[in-house]
């Protein structure tokens, strides 16, 4: 069994919170694309966790962990969340840990890129991407210009370190003469790699292998995605996206068995909207509704603490998102957030130069649109202590399959609060 675990809108939709719960089922659990500009935070009987490069399954003891090629990994960052997790009582070992030897590494010049371009571009146009500064698009640009450093040469560094001046030099030609910053020097790197890629050298091995093989044994694996299909590079808002896909369908290529197919997509989405950083976000709250909203949901990003912009449901974009991710069924998410409202608003279309539409837009044009409200009943009680479907009030049962019927996917989850029990199936 093949199942990947995929986000339906902006990211941030709660899918280290549904792995978390699903893994159960699972032996394997793989992240397959993205680095640490995401995070997941996971409640559990453990405790809370917030999670940016480790998957969700890390938590449950009897779990293997892989991080796929797909995926660009800041090793200093990888070693300080082993070492936080460590802390609170997780166990982390070459045994549930494996890490692909394709896999990229994020550098320190890569973040410091990241950075150096946010800020030229707030000063010069006013609109920055809105990037988490993490290096992420400079890494994935490195990827494909074929400059950079993967885990497997971590297994031979006299090697890597015959690189290392070449890089350097052609990191330079941009940082020192196109934005003026100090030059990266050799032994920087080279002391980069003996600090933290020798902690992580024994869990390196060929994922693609791995991956087979306990697929031939009949294991189940999990395939974890990083943000929503709205950030996706190829179908998202692009430029507001991410640098990596983000769609199911990439997973078994991203974790290294391309010739393996998916059994299973779940397609994650909150029960509103809601999104970090820039980019058009038509179904946005403003004001007093959107503090509202953000505050009961506690909407801050667990990779940078910034404040999500938030909204009501959109049917347009996660229509959209069930769509790119060939979602079989969805996991809503964070329904109890909204337990406070009498009523409670969707956005069912959008409104185009005089005209309404329902299907999700180019972006160029998302910025014209306006969001078309229809208004449902809320139910304006407690929800967080239901466990079974016939626990919910009517209205919160009708309002599921509202958004069931409008998006056209069968809804099989809904989770009613953080902790790992606090959901109900609907079947």
């Amino acid at each position: 069994m093949l199942t990947s675990i995929c986000g339906i809108n902006w990211g941030d939709e709660g899918k280290g919170r549904m792995v978390d719960l699903l893994s159960s089922d699972y032996d394997v659990v793989c992240r397959y694309q993205g680095g640490n500009n995401a995070g997941h935070t996971v409640i559990n009987d453990k405790g809370e966790f917030i999670l940016n490069l480790l998957p969700s399954g890390i938590l449950r003891d009897d779990v293997v962990n892989v991080l796929g090629p797909g995926m660009v990994i800041d090793i200093k960052h990888l070693c300080n969340e082993m070492d936080r997790l460590r802390a609170g009582g997780i166990v982390i070992t070459p045994d549930n840990l494996k890490i692909s030897d394709k896999a990229i590494i994020t550098m320190p010049y890569h973040v410091q890129l990241d950075c150096l371009e946010e800020e030229r571009l707030s000063k010069k146009t006013g609109k920055p991407y809105g990037s988490t500064r993490r290096g992420i698009a400079p890494v994935y640009a490195d990827k494909y210009m074929k400059k950079v450093f993967r885990m497997g040469e971590l297994l031979k560094p006299e090697l890597m370190y015959e690189r290392i001046h070449d890089i350097v030099e052609w990191k330079n030609l941009t940082i020192v003469n196109g934005y003026g910053a100090e030059p990266v020097k050799d032994e920087d790197i080279v002391a980069y790699f003996e600090e933290y890629g020798k902690k992580l050298k024994d869990y390196v091995i060929d994922t693609g292998l791995y991956l087979n093989a306990q697929h031939k044994a009949g294991k189940k694996i999990m395939f974890e995605a990083q943000l929503g299909a709205l950030r996706d590079i190829d179908f998202g808002i692009v430029p507001y996206t991410s640098s990596s896909s983000t769609i199911a369908a990439y997973a078994p290529i991203g974790a290294g068995v391309p010739n393996l197919k998916l059994d299973n997509s779940i397609g994650i989405m909150k029960a509103y909207s809601s999104c970090v950083g820039a980019g058009p976000f038509t179904c946005e709250y403003f004001g007093e509704k959107a503090h509202k909203l953000r505050e009961a949901g506690h909407e801050y990003g667990a990779a940078t603490g910034r404040p999500r912009r938030v909204g009501p449901f959109d049917v347009v974009a996660s229509r959209y998102g069930i769509r790119c991710q060939g979602a079989d069924e969805i996991a809503l998410t964070k329904l109890d957030v909204l337990d406070g409202y009498e009523e409670i608003e969707v956005c069912t279309a959008y409104k185009l130069r005089g005209e309404i539409i329902h299907e999700f837009p180019f972006t160029d044009v998302l910025d014209e649109c306006e969001p078309v409200f229809e208004t449902v009943k809320g139910w304006n009680c407690d929800i967080s202590g239901c466990r079974k479907k016939e626990d919910l009030p009517k209205e919160a049962l009708d309002y599921i399959k509202y958004l069931e019927k409008a998006c056209e996917c069968h809804i099989k989850y809904v989770s009613v609060g953080p902790e790992r029990d606090a959901y109900i199936i609907m079947d």
